[in-house]
């Protein structure tokens, strides 16, 4: 005899959401030459941040500060709001569980769509919620088919990231306003903003902490070069946000990481310059796609989604063939999407070895 997990836990599959390069890596046993398949900010983060932590490293003896009060007022004037509108988490992903924990009990409908980000569904999953999906439609995530389902089951919340991952499309902040105007008011957005740096400013409407039924959520893993030290946050109206430190783990932010982040948000300059080498990269492996007869789709990311022109398998095919000459890319998994493979953004030495092994595993291919 042992203990007995919830019948919840017993009934879900052992999964992993995403398998990391490091995985493959030691199933390899050896590393890969470009990593250009997470998402991350290779150009890393400024030299202030560095800076700021290197002068920090003799403190962390010291536990973070729990109520990230520093952090969540530089955010605050940043965003021009209140710190009260504002709770820092351990990454997005930490905060849309926080999220669904609130709102999400056994059988509770979700709305998302097909294809999204995973780590959504598994949160939902996870506390017995019963996800509702619509597919995208030309490649971007359908505002009105996520509206009619809201509707037509009468749901509590609903997922929609712009822009998008794992397609890299976004709407513009007119489409996204009606999008908020149309949702009942018993209906919670959570509106994932973490490329909304590297978006157009278009993209992104205008911050309204007056309404209940909206929560947005942004990150430093992306523009900020800060992935691997885990900070997202959400931003929302009060009531919404004092919600989160009835249930948030108040020491699961490290010392490090606020310090961090604060010297991220005060370097603007850099980012700036950042977001501008994104957007060369993105030109370029759209160029790199071209070139090999394929057919990038537009982003407003860090990366770039490839059309390969045929179907889930052939994408697969390409995928394993770059993978097998040290290029990590991953690629969409949902029907439709999955004729796709994705490519972040990369050091220009990165992208030259993605645009000679891409050429190498199209002509192996054929």
């Amino acid at each position: 005899m042992e203990p007995q997990l919830t019948p919840l836990i017993e009934s879900l599959p052992s999964t992993v959401p995403f398998v990391g390069p490091e995985t493959l890596e030691r199933q390899r046993n050896r590393p890969f030459r470009a990593r250009l398949g997470a998402n991350e900010n290779g150009f890393g983060p400024a030299p202030s941040v560095i800076a700021a932590m290197r002068a920090a490293a003799p403190e962390v003896w010291k536990y973070c500060d729990p109520e990230n009060f520093d952090l969540k007022a530089a955010l605050a004037a940043h965003l021009a709001v209140t710190p009260r509108n504002v709770v820092v988490g351990e990454g997005v992903d930490t905060l849309l569980g926080l999220t669904v924990r609130q709102y999400v009990r056994e059988g509770t409908p979700v709305v998302t769509s097909l294809g999204a980000y995973p780590t959504f569904n598994f949160h939902v999953a996870g506390f017995g919620g019963r996800l509702v999906t619509v597919p995208y439609r030309d490649d971007r995530e359908d505002l009105d088919a996520l509206l009619d389902a809201v509707i037509r089951e009468k749901a509590p919340l609903v997922y929609f990231s712009n822009p998008d991952n794992p397609m890299g499309t976004w709407h513009e902040a007119a489409a996204i306003e009606a999008f908020i105007a149309a949702l009942p008011e018993t209906t919670l957005l959570i509106l994932d903003e973490a490329y909304g740096e590297t978006a157009p400013a278009s993209a992104l409407p205008a911050i309204d902490v007056s309404r209940r039924n909206v929560l947005r959520m942004r990150t430093f893993s992306k523009a900020y070069g800060l992935a691997g030290m885990r900070c997202g946050y959400a931003i929302g109206a009060e009531s919404q946000i004092t919600a989160f430190d009835k249930i948030r783990n108040h020491f699961g932010m490290n010392r490090m990481v606020q310090i961090a982040a604060l010297a991220a948000l005060a370097d603007q300059p850099y980012l700036n310059t950042v977001v501008a080498r994104i957007i060369a990269g993105r030109d370029r492996i759209a160029a790199i796609a071209a070139r090999n007869g394929l057919a990038a789709i537009p982003s407003a990311t860090n990366f770039v989604t490839i059309d390969c022109g045929r179907d889930g398998t052939y994408a697969a095919s390409v995928l394993s063939g770059l993978i097998e000459r040290d290029i990590f890319v991953r690629k969409p998994m949902a029907p439709v999407l999955d004729r796709c493979i994705r490519v972040s953004v990369g050091l220009d030495e990165e992208l030259d070895l993605f645009d000679e092994k891409l050429t190498e595993t199209l002509a192996a291919l054929k």
